[in-house]
C-alpha cells in the first residue's frame, strides 16, 4: 500500500461502524423501538469483546441477543462478503434471529442455560447439523447431503443456548486430499484470506473459524484437529486454539480423517473464552468410544483453572527440535521463554524426545488407512448423499475436475483407497509404531524424566504467501507430536514477524487441558500479545 493510498483510506474502526450500520442499521433501530425491547447495541464494539462482556451486557438489559447476532451478521456482511472480502463464512444459518429471540424469551423468563446463551458461535464445515445449513467439508460433492442428525458438537451448543451463527469455510476435506494443497481453499467455499495480510495464508485446515475469531466476526468458534488443524490456523490469526485430548469432545457427526487423531475444539481471541466454549463442548458420548473414559477427566468449568499465578512453581520443558527454522520466530520464542521464567516458571532447556521425526511415515499410513475407513462409514450413515464411499468422491472430483481440481489434485485420496481393512498388518504395525514412540518413549518418557508440568515450543512460522500454483510453503511446526499421540495442545500468541502473527504451543499429558489452560491464561495475561488485524492488502515491511 503506498502512502497516498494509506492517506486516503478510511480510519478501520469508522470503516466498520459506517458499513455495519449502512448494512443493518433500520433492522437494529426498529427492534429498538419494540415495547420492552433492549437497547440497540450500536455503541457496543463487537471487535475484540469477550464472551463475558456479551453475557453481561444481556443481563444487564443493554443489549439482547437478537441485537448482537444482527451486529454480527452485518460485520460479516461488510468484511468477510464485502470490503477486505475474507470469505471466512461459507454459509449462514438462516435460523439464527429466531433462534436468537428464543433465547431471549427464555431469558425474560428468568431462564438463562449458561455463560454461552445468546452467544453468537460459527462452526466449522465438516460438523454436521441437522437444519437449514449444508455439511460439506467444503467439497461440492456433498452439496445436498443430509445428516440423519445433529452432530455431537451441534447439540451440545444448543443445549447450552448458544447461537449457531453459520458454518466456516475449510481447507477442503479437512486438507486431506492432496500434498500440494493450498490451506483455506475449498471448492465449494473458494479461498479464505489472512485478515493481517490479505495475500497470506491463514493456514488450515480451520482456516475460516480462524479468521472469523481474529477479525471479531463471531464471539467464538469450533475448529477441527487431525494435525495442526486448530494450532496452525490459531498461530496464524492470532488467537487462542485448544486441541483437546482425543475423546474429550465427541466426533460424532464429524466428517472424519481418523479416529485416532480427530478433535473438534474452540478457538478465540482469548485464552478465557476458550475455557468457556471448552466447557460447554466436553462430555462423554454413547456413540464415540474414544469418550468412555473421559468422564472422570472432565471439568464442567474449564474457566476454573483461569489462575494468574499458574506459572509460579510449574517446570515447563523446552522442546529445541521443534524451533530453529526461523531468526525471528526464535527470537520471539527467546522473550516467551524469558517472559515464563519471570512469571516463576522453572525452564528445563532443552529436553531431549530421541523419538521426533521418527513416527512421520506411519503417521501417515495411519491416516491413509482409517481416513478410507471412516468416511466411508460416516458417508453410508447420511440420510441422503450423492456419494457414499470415497470411491464416488474420487469420481465426482474427476468428473467435475474444472471445479474441484482446479489448483490441485486428489492423490491422497487416490493412496487411501488403496488401502485395505484396519485389520491389516500395516495399519496395524503402523498403528502401534505411532502410540508408543509418541506417547510411551515421546510425551510421557520426558514428562517423566524431567518431572515436567508441560512443554513448549513455537506452533509455527508466520503466515506465507498464498501460492494456488505451488501450495502451502510450510517452514516448520509443533504439532506432530501432541496430534499423534492425542495429547492436548493449546496455542497462545506470542508476538509478531512484520505484523504477522506467531504462537507458542503448551502441549502435554493425556487429559492435562486444565494444567495447560493455567499455565497458557499465565503466560496470556503476562504478555498479552494479541493485536487485532489491520486487513492490510500485504506486508509492508519496515512499517
Amino acid at each position: 500500500m503506498s502512502d497516498d493510498t494509506k492517506a486516503a483510506s478510511p480510519n478501520r474502526r469508522d470503516f466498520l461502524k459506517t458499513t455495519m450500520v449502512g448494512a443493518v442499521g433500520a433492522v437494529i433501530l426498529n427492534d429498538a423501538l419494540v415495547a420492552d425491547a433492549a437497547p440497540s447495541p450500536t455503541a457496543v464494539e463487537l471487535e475484540e469483546i469477550s464472551v463475558v462482556a456479551l453475557q453481561q451486557g444481556m443481563t444487564a438489559g443493554h443489549f439482547t441477543s437478537r441485537s448482537v447476532v444482527e451486529k454480527y451478521l452485518a460485520r460479516i456482511n461488510a468484511i468477510d462478503k464485502h470490503g477486505p472480502t475474507l470469505n471466512a463464512v461459507i454459509e449462514l444459518n438462516p435460523d439464527a434471529l429466531a433462534i436468537a429471540d428464543s433465547l431471549d424469551n427464555e431469558r425474560r423468563a428468568g431462564k438463562v442455560r449458561g455463560p454461552l446463551h445468546g452467544i453468537p458461535v460459527l462452526i466449522k464445515d465438516n460438523i454436521a447439523t441437522s437444519d437449514k445449513m449444508q455439511t460439506t467439508a467444503g467439497s461440492l460433492a456433498l452439496v445436498g447431503s443430509k445428516p440423519p442428525k445433529d452432530s455431537a458438537v451441534a447439540a451440545r451448543l444448543r443445549e447450552v443456548g448458544a447461537v449457531i451463527l453459520g458454518k466456516t469455510n475449510l481447507s477442503e476435506w479437512a486438507n486431506f486430499r492432496s500434498s500440494h494443497a493450498t490451506s483455506g481453499w475449498s471448492g465449494r467455499g473458494g479461498l479464505t484470506l489472512c485478515p493481517y495480510a490479505l495475500d497470506r495464508n491463514p493456514s488450515g485446515s480451520s482456516s475460516g473459524s480462524g479468521v472469523a475469531v481474529a477479525a471479531s466476526l463471531c464471539a467464538v468458534a469450533v475448529g477441527s484437529e487431525t494435525d495442526g488443524s486448530i494450532v496452525s490456523p490459531s498461530s496464524n490469526n492470532g488467537i487462542v486454539g485448544i486441541k483437546p485430548t482425543v475423546g474429550l469432545v465427541s466426533r460424532t457427526g464429524i466428517i472424519p480423517i481418523s479416529h485416532t487423531q480427530d478433535t473438534a475444539g474452540p478457538m478465540a481471541r482469548t485464552v478465557a473464552d476458550a475455557a468457556a466454549l471448552l466447557s460447554a463442548l466436553a462430555g462423554t458420548d454413547a456413540s464415540d468410544q474414544a469418550t468412555n473414559d473421559a468422564s472422570a477427566h472432565i471439568e464442567k468449568d474449564y474457566t476454573k483453572f483461569l489462575d494468574l499465578n499458574g506459572l509460579r512453581g510449574a517446570r515447563i520443558g523446552v522442546v529445541r527440535k521443534y524451533a530453529g527454522y526461523s531468526d525471528a520466530v526464535d527470537h520471539l520464542f527467546a522473550e516467551a521463554i524469558a517472559a515464563i521464567k519471570s512469571a516463576g516458571a522453572e525452564i528445563i532447556d532443552p529436553v531431549e524426545i530421541p523419538t521426533l521425526g521418527k513416527f512421520d511415515d506411519a503417521e501417515t499410513e495411519v491416516l491413509l488407512f482409517e481416513f478410507k475407513a471412516d468416511l466411508n462409514a460416516y458417508l453410508a450413515a447420511l440420510s441422503e448423499s450423492p456419494v457414499r464411499t470415497l470411491k464416488d468422491v474420487i469420481a465426482f472430483n474427476e468428473k467435475n475436475r474444472d471445479r474441484e481440481m482446479p489448483y490441485f489434485g486428489q492423490e491422497l485420496f487416490l493412496q487411501a483407497e488403496k488401502k485395505g481393512p484396519l485389520t491389516s498388518p500395516e495399519y496395524l504395525k503402523a498403528l502401534e509404531q505411532c502410540g508408543r514412540m509418541s506417547r510411551a518413549e515421546g510425551t510421557d518418557a520426558v514428562m517423566d524424566k524431567n518431572h515436567l508440568d508441560a512443554l513448549i515450543a513455537p506452533t509455527n512460522g508466520p503466515a506465507w504467501v498464498t501460492d494456488l500454483l505451488n501450495g502451502d510453503h510450510f517452514t516448520g511446526s509443533s504439532t506432530t507430536l501432541a496430534a499423534v499421540a492425542g495429547y492436548p495442545n493449546i496455542n497462545v500468541p506470542m508476538g509478531d514477524v512484520h505484523g504477522m502473527p506467531v504462537g507458542i504451543s503448551f502441549f502435554g499429558r493425556k487429559w492435562s487441558e486444565p494444567k495447560l489452560i493455567s499455565l497458557a491464561y499465565a503466560y496470556e495475561q503476562a504478555t498479552k500479545l494479541r493485536k487485532a488485524p489491520r486487513f492490510l492488502p500485504t506486508i509492508k515491511f519496515g512499517s
